[in-house]
């Protein structure tokens, strides 16, 4: 069976706009969103205290939150950036549910151990126990600098979208949005941020879903869709091609792609969510429904993308002149079969909206938690109220959600959302991993060492990053796109798109050419490089003075022989001066 209709290409434009039942569910996301905040503001809570506010008072769900770990990590970036990177460039982008499974396992035995143990309110507390506060504020600046950097573009993925298929502005539709999140973040903490989350994270899934189902019955069935995929060369998987300089292969996604999402591990939102639970265990059966929750959803916005592929295999509305750009191809496509399906844009839309609300609020709540323990607490001298704290936290998320709106607005110069958030997270996402790797993992590392490797890596990356998109706006390099062809478009002109080349020129700098998959990894190995130097040149730490639970599982071991050892050679060095005095 199928559904056939013509695209109009000529119109530029979209097929169909909003109607009152997509209205209707675009709206009923959003008071539902708003009414979870305000439950939790007025009804939900037990105290107003941060640890109420920040932690739920560790009365949080299993399921709810991990499923709110899933809806705050797959942002409207990954929902639309996603099905374009593998339409544009093939498969090679799915080899992501790898990493997540290694991410998983890395952080059950290495990270979470270390921050459930130690119970903290924010991660950086952590650096100040194993360092000082200097490093602990150098931490919490590079988590304000990227949230400040990613927060604006997961806001511009779902308004973006919105004002394409409701004429509305995009200057108007994001603040609307923005204020709503930023007000049932406020109001109801992180109990509303993980139910309004669950239910983001629900609609998000059942959308996408609902555009797959009616997609294969469009196309024909699933063996014409891959038929289609594998005919024009999207099904890319084993590229073993070891140069760092190809833009994807399997070792580029596989290895840069775990580190980046190690990064997680050491997230204030994350963290925050899993010391919402009550016990351990419990934290370590959500971390294990998030890998499988992010595989599921991955996997559904990867094959979304073959789904487009198959519908436009012939007629690419990128040079159709249909769409200006690979970021709305998705849109496009949902608006191409809406009118068929009463209320399925209006859900669809609600479903970017989800995810880009529910990473949006996560983000905002713990860059407030961040820099209100960071920053504003230790500059008291008097001990405050609980219900004063709390205000004070609010306070920063409403600040901080204002800045994030004017930002919104530079994003739309920029290029495609996907490649876009992976470079600009690569600026500060391996130096924050590396400060907390270099704690849990080098016994050996001091305070000069973190910071000195922090600060170095914060600039090479800076450095790296606008040099590379530089590089890219001036078009010296360009990177491979997979041929597109445009015979069964009706114009005039239907000659097949012409494949594009990567752009090596000699004139290039060699780093500006790396894969953007590896930003993170290069970041977190600056941080050691510099910080073993300078730690090896510097005093050493006294281990004996240290809480072995600062360390990681298989160093904390090592950590506690060593300083048995110490202790005994201390009590033997004693007896034998006291034989000695004899």
């Amino acid at each position: 069976m199928s559904l056939n209709f013509t695209v109009p290409y000529d119109t530029g434009g979209m097929l169909h706009k909003f109607e009152w039942l997509d209205f209707t569910f675009f709206g009923l996301m959003l008071g539902s969103s708003t009414l979870i905040g305000v439950y939790f503001g007025f009804c939900g809570k037990k105290e107003d205290t941060p640890k109420e506010y920040l932690h739920g008072g560790k009365t949080m769900g299993t399921i709810p939150v991990a499923v709110s770990l899933v809806s705050s990590t797959i942002s409207g970036i990954t929902v639309i950036g996603v099905p374009s990177e593998i339409y544009m460039y093939g498969t090679l982008y799915w080899l992501v549910c790898l990493s997540a499974v290694l991410t998983g396992i890395i952080n059950s035995y290495f990270y979470l151990p270390v921050f459930y143990e130690l119970q903290l309110t924010s991660t950086y507390e952590y650096l100040q126990l194993r360092f000082n506060a200097s490093v602990r504020k150098m931490a919490s600046i590079l988590c304000t600098i990227s949230l400040l950097l990613y927060i604006p573009i997961v806001v511009y993925v779902p308004a973006l979208a919105l004002s394409q298929v409701s004429g509305f502005s995009l200057h108007y539709i994001t603040p609307v949005i923005s204020f709503i999140c930023i007000f049932y973040t406020v109001l109801g903490g992180m109990k509303a941020v993980v139910w309004t989350d669950f239910l983001q994270g629900i609609v998000m899934v059942v959308s996408n879903v609902a555009v797959i189902v009616i997609g294969i019955i469009h196309v024909g069935g699933f063996a014409e869709l891959w038929g289609r995929s594998i005919s024009g060369g999207r099904i890319r998987v084993f590229e073993f091609n070891p140069s760092p300089f190809k833009r994807m292969t399997f070792w580029t996604v596989v290895l840069g792609n775990t580190v980046a999402w190690m990064g997680l591990a050491v997230n204030q939102a994350m963290v925050q969510k899993f010391m919402s639970l009550s016990s351990y265990s419990r934290a370590i059966k959500s971390l294990i429904f998030f890998v499988l929750g992010l595989i599921i959803t991955k996997s559904i916005t990867c094959f979304t993308g073959l789904l487009i592929y198959s519908t436009y295999h012939d007629c690419d509305p990128l040079e159709a002149k249909a769409i200006s750009q690979p970021d709305q191809l998705l849109t496009y496509y949902v608006m191409d079969i809406s009118g068929y399906i009463p209320g399925l844009a209006g859900l669809f839309v609600a479903g970017i909206l989800s995810a880009a609300l529910s990473t949006m609020s996560s983000n905002l709540n713990s860059l407030g938690a961040t820099l209100f323990e960071d920053f504003i607490r230790p500059c008291m001298r008097d001990k405050i109220a609980d219900r004063t704290a709390n205000r004070i936290v609010q306070s920063i998320v409403i600040i901080v959600g204002c800045v994030c709106i004017a930002i919104v607005f530079i994003v739309d110069k920029l290029g495609a959302i996907l490649q876009l958030s992976l470079s600009i997270g690569g600026v500060t996402g391996g130096a924050s991993l590396g400060l907390f790797s270099f704690g849990m993992f080098y016994p050996r590392g001091n305070s000069k060492g973190a910071l000195a490797g922090s600060i170095s890596s914060l600039l090479f990356m800076c450095w790296m990053v606008f040099g590379t998109q530089t590089a890219i706006a001036n078009g010296s390099i360009k990177h491979s796109v997979l041929p597109m062809r445009t015979e069964g478009c009706g114009l005039n002109d239907s000659t097949p798109a012409p494949q594009q080349s990567d752009a090596e020129a000699d004139d290039v700098f060699v780093l500006y050419r790396v894969s953007f998959m590896y930003y993170t990894l290069i970041g977190m190995a600056a941080v050691f490089t510099v910080g073993i130097i300078v730690s090896l040149l510097t005093e050493p730490p006294n281990l004996r003075d240290m809480n072995p639970a600062l360390f990681t599982p298989i160093v904390r071991r090592y950590v506690e022989r060593k300083t048995r050892r110490c202790n005994i050679k201390e009590t033997a060095e004693m007896e034998r001066l006291n034989v000695t005095r004899d």
